[in-house]
C-alpha cells in the first residue's frame, strides 16, 4: 500500500510511518517542520519528506492518506484530500487496524509518565526476551527508534495519549487500542485546548476502561484520587495497584532520591533495585511497568535486574554532554505536577544549584490553565528563567512574584541564554523544560559553556 503521511514528524506519526514501513507499505510523508531527531529516523527508513502541506505533495499513486491530529480544516493538503475524495484515515485507528488487531496490546495511559513508563515497559519485556513491538511518543535511547513492529505474536507495548484522535474524530487516541493490559499512571487536568475540566478527561478514561476485557488487567495508581473515580464509574476487568504507601505493588525507598528502592508484590520481596532514575515519580513508573509486564508474560522478580540498564528516552532528565563542570539536563516536564516531581527528586540528589529555564509552550500552558501552580511546582529551583513569547495568553508577574525573586522572564531565546551564562556557576545544574524544540537552546548553552572556558 503506497501512504502519505500528514504530520509525520511528529513521534507518533513518525512510529506510524515506521511501522507502516516494516509491513512493506511505500510511505511519504508532509509537514510544516521536517527535523530531527524524527526526521533523521524517517530518512533512515527511506521515507521521502516533503516540508509544507502542498497538495501536490500527495502521489497520484496514495493508497491512503494519515492524517495526524495537529491538522484541521483550513489546512491545504487537507482541504484537497476531501475535495479530492482520497482515503484517509487517522494514525490511531490505522495503529489499531493495520498493527494491533490480533496482537497482546499493552496500553499505557496517564496524564504523565506515559512516554518513560511505556520504554521502561517495552525494555523489560525485550530483556526478558519476549521480542515486542512497541510505538513510544518519543525516542527509547535503549532502542534508538520510537516504534517497531516486534516478533510475531509477541506483546505490542503503545503509549496511550488521551488527546483527540483527528479533526474527524474527537474521540481520545487511546479508545483505538482496545489492550489487553492498561496500565493507569495518574490523571490530571490537562490538554485545556480540547477538554474544559478534569470531569471530561475522566469521561474518556472511564472509556479507555470500557475497552479492557474481563480476562485482561488494569494496573492503577494505588494512590490517585481521579484514577479511583474513573473506577467507580463502572469495571469489568481484575486490577492491580501500585504505590509506595500501599497497593498490590508497592515500593519502599533505599534512598531520598529514588535512585534505590525495595519491591514488593503483594507484600513479597521481590528484592532490590539500583538505578539511575531520580524521583518517587520514577519509582512509580517502575512498579506500573514490572506489574504490565507481569501481566504480558514475564515474570517480574526476574526482571529486576534489568531495570538498572534502561535508559531514559530522550528529553526525559536526559543528561547532556558538557564541556564545563555543570550538569546539564533536558526534559519534556511541561505540567506543574511534573515540573514539581522532577525537580524534587533532583533536589533529593546531593549536587549544587538548581537553574531552570522554562518554555510555557502547551497548549495548557499558553492558555494559562497551570499559571495558578506554576509557581509551587518551581519550589526547589534556586533560578528560574521563563521563555515568554509575544502573545503568552496569560501575564506571568503573579508567578514571579510567587517565586520571591527567584524567577525573571526575557522574550526570547538569545536572551535566556545570555541570561544562563550569566547566572550558572560551576557545580550549578541546569534544567532546560519544554515540550517544543526551544529553538536548540539546550545546545547554544553548552557552546556558550565550552567558550567560557
Amino acid at each position: 500500500m503506497n501512504l502519505h503521511i500528514l504530520g509525520i514528524c511528529g513521534t507518533f506519526m513518525a512510529g506510524v510511518a515506521a511501522l507502516a514501513r516494516a509491513r512493506g507499505d511505500r510511505v511519504e510523508g508532509s509537514d510544516a517542520g521536517v527535523y530531527p531527531p524524527m526526521s533523521e529516523q524517517l530518512a533512515g527508513l527511506g521515507v521521502r519528506l516533503h516540508e509544507g502541506y502542498l497538495p501536490g505533495h500527495l502521489a497520484a499513486d496514495t493508497d491512503q492518506v494519515v492524517i495526524g491530529n495537529a491538522l484541521s480544516r483550513g489546512n491545504p493538503a487537507v482541504e484537497h484530500v476531501l475535495a479530492a475524495g482520497l482515503p484517509y484515515t487517522s494514525g490511531a485507528q490505522w495503529l489499531a487496524e493495520q498493527v494491533l488487531a490480533g496482537r497482546r496490546t499493552v496500553a499505557v495511559a496517564g496524564t504523565h509518565g506515559k512516554t518513560t513508563t511505556t520504554s521502561l515497559l517495552a525494555w523489560l519485556l525485550d530483556q526478558a526476551g519476549l521480542a515486542p513491538g512497541f510505538l513510544v511518543g518519543g525516542v527509547p535511547l535503549n532502542f534508538g527508534v520510537s516504534a517497531r513492529a516486534g516478533a510475531a505474536g509477541a506483546p505490542f507495548v503503545v503509549e496511550a495519549d488521551e488527546y483527540d484522535t483527528a479533526f474527524f474524530d474527537k474521540r481520545a487516541k487511546f479508545v483505538h487500542y482496545r489492550p489487553t493490559v492498561a496500565v493507569l499512571n495518574n490523571l490530571e487536568y490537562d490538554h485545556a485546548d480540547i477538554y474544559p475540566d478534569l470531569a471530561a478527561i475522566e469521561t474518556q478514561f472511564h472509556h479507555l476502561v470500557r475497552t479492557v476485557p474481563g480476562n485482561g488487567l488494569l494496573v492503577v495508581n494505588a494512590g490517585d484520587e481521579a484514577l479511583a473515580r474513573v473506577l467507580a464509574r463502572g469495571c469489568w476487568t481484575p486490577v492491580q495497584t501500585f504505590g509506595l504507601d500501599g497497593g498490590d505493588w508497592q515500593a519502599r525507598l533505599l534512598s531520598p532520591d529514588g535512585s534505590a528502592f525495595e519491591v514488593r508484590r503483594h507484600g513479597e520481596l521481590l528484592g532490590e533495585v539500583r538505578w539511575s532514575l531520580l524521583g518517587r515519580h520514577s519509582v512509580l513508573n517502575a512498579l506500573a511497568a514490572l506489574a504490565a509486564a507481569e501481566a504480558a508474560g514475564a515474570p517480574a522478580r526476574g526482571l529486576l535486574a534489568a531495570l538498572p540498564g534502561f535508559l531514559p528516552p530522550r528529553r526525559r532528565m536526559e543528561r547532556l554532554a558538557s564541556a564545563a563542570p555543570v550538569e546539564v539536563y533536558d526534559d519534556f516536564a511541561h505540567h506543574p505536577t511534573a515540573i514539581a516531581t522532577t525537580l524534587a527528586g533532583l533536589r533529593a540528589h546531593p549536587g549544587g544549584r538548581i537553574l531552570v529555564a522554562l518554555e510555557p509552550r502547551s497548549n495548557s500552558m499558553r492558555l494559562g490553565a497551570h499559571a495558578a501552580a506554576l509557581a509551587p511546582s518551581l519550589a526547589d529551583a534556586d533560578r528560574v528563567v521563563f521563555l515568554a513569547r509575544p502573545g503568552l495568553a496569560w501575564d506571568t508577574t503573579p508567578v514571579l512574584a510567587g517565586l520571591d525573586g527567584r524567577g525573571e522572564v526575557v522574550a526570547s531565546a538569545d536572551a535566556l541564554v545570555d541570561r544562563l551564562a550569566e547566572l550558572v556557576r560551576p557545580g550549578d545544574r541546569v534544567v532546560f523544560m519544554s515540550n517544543g524544540g526551544f529553538d536548540g537552546v539546550q545546545q547554544r548553552f553548552l557552546q556558550a559553556l565550552a567558550a567560557a572556558t
